[in-house]
């Protein structure tokens, strides 16, 4: 299934955006050079001679909403940001793909490849990456978000390119907390998520706060209602309907506006967010409404959620990729760099919610009862349906 998957992948055009709405802007292909220039002009520092692994020429690649999207990007290069700060040596030069297409997103890749020690690519559409890496052994790469591929076939677990890394997430973690701090907040008793495309990330969202609204249901005697709309239902990769609410773009607002808008009509008054820039229409229809909040993912999104003196995030569901790139980043430095395919969870604090006191919403009550989920999660007794886990929210149990 990983390889038929990988192979529709590969033909499909693709934002990395699985991520959610925010309200900060994107930018052109820019360069930074040293710890605190999150974008500006090209980067200043000389070539890596090869002598200083602290002096690394760094890369990172990203879908055409740039690397200042407030989301999933952003999340990539603060961890190269971070690095940078502990290594002014170091440079790094954001190049912005501007299609989203899978094939031009490999060939942003190989027309740089020569130019750096280190690439991260970030979001699935970068899987192709993988031929350009076996030819070009001496540079290393950070792949967020899938496994490399190598003629359209995904490469095994067991099986890596020795100068990459990459890593799957499991969403569904994250969207599970999102679910469960909806179901323990919601006033009205219905919820909803909104997503940008039915691609496995967005759906492994979609599918985990289901699940968490089903646990909290059934753990607390609840019976808060999980709200679709057939007209914006899902199609996933293989052509099977995943139901939801799909904006079906990353970077169409004014559908998630409306998206937004129809679901407040409902009655929902919590919503999980996970549409790219789709979202930003979302969290506006949240802000014009009386008594909505929103969900923001991937990254802490409490500032998106500015609304005058209040604000509309409840929490955040976390995907911590930052820490994946820093951490490899430093793998790079200290020469212990090995190339593996892995899918990060809980168990490794790779997925979260925001529960910190000023950026988050969430009664101690709930934060409580989702930290104790969590625990579950971490233990493997309870596994979120994902979209290609063997587990659906209909057949979705636990320990």
């Amino acid at each position: 299934m990983k390889k038929f998957l990988a192979l529709v992948l590969s033909l499909c055009l693709a934002l990395s955006l699985i991520a959610c709405g925010s309200e900060s802007g994107s930018s052109d292909s820019e360069s930074s050079a040293a710890a605190n220039a999150a974008e500006g002009g090209e980067s200043s520092a000389a070539a890596n001679d090869g002598a200083d692994a602290a002096g690394l020429k760094i890369a990172i690649v990203s879908s055409p909403s740039g690397v200042d999207d407030g989301s999933f990007n952003q999340d990539n290069y603060n961890g190269v940001l971070k690095f940078i700060d502990e290594n002014p040596n170091a440079t790094v030069t954001p190049i912005r793909e501007e299609s989203g297409d899978t094939v031009a997103a490999v060939q942003a890749v190989a027309d740089v490849v020569a130019d750096y020690d280190v690439i991260v690519c970030c979001g699935f559409q970068f899987a192709g990456i993988g031929d350009v890496a076996k030819e070009n052994p001496d540079t290393k790469f950070i792949l967020i978000d899938s496994w490399p591929t190598i003629e359209g076939t995904e490469l095994a677990a067991d099986a890596p390119l020795d100068n990459v890394y990459a890593a799957y997430y499991a969403e569904q973690e994250s969207g599970f907390y999102a679910g469960m701090a909806a179901a323990l907040t919601t006033k009205s008793g219905k919820v909803a998520v909104v997503n940008g495309i039915a691609f496995p990330s967005n759906v492994n969202y979609q599918y985990g706060f289901e699940c968490g609204v089903l646990y909290a249901n059934a753990t607390e005697g609840l019976n808060v209602e999980i709200v679709e709309l057939p007209s914006y239902a899902g199609t996933d990769v293989t052509g099977a309907n995943v139901g939801g609410n799909y904006v079906g773009d990353f970077s169409d607002e004014a559908t998630g506006k409306v998206v937004g808008q129809a679901l407040i009509e409902e009655g929902v008054d919590i919503i999980f967010v996970a549409a790219g820039a789709s979202g930003n229409g979302v969290f506006t229809a949240a802000k014009e409404a009386d008594g909505v909040m929103v969900i923001g993912c991937d990254v802490d999104q409490y500032d998106d959620g500015a609304n005058g003196d209040s604000n509309v995030v409840l929490t955040s569901g976390l995907k911590v990729m930052h820490d994946t790139v820093y951490n490899t980043l430093n793998t790079v430095k200290d020469g212990s760099f090995k190339g593996a395919n892995v899918t990060l969870t809980a168990a490794t604090d790779s997925t979260g919610y925001v529960s910190e006191s000023g950026r988050c919403q969430l009664s101690a009550e709930a934060i409580e009862k989702i930290d104790a989920a969590q625990a579950k999660l971490k233990a493997g007794e309870i596994v979120p349906a994902a979209n290609f886990n063997g587990v659906t929210p209909e057949t979705f149990t636990w320990q």
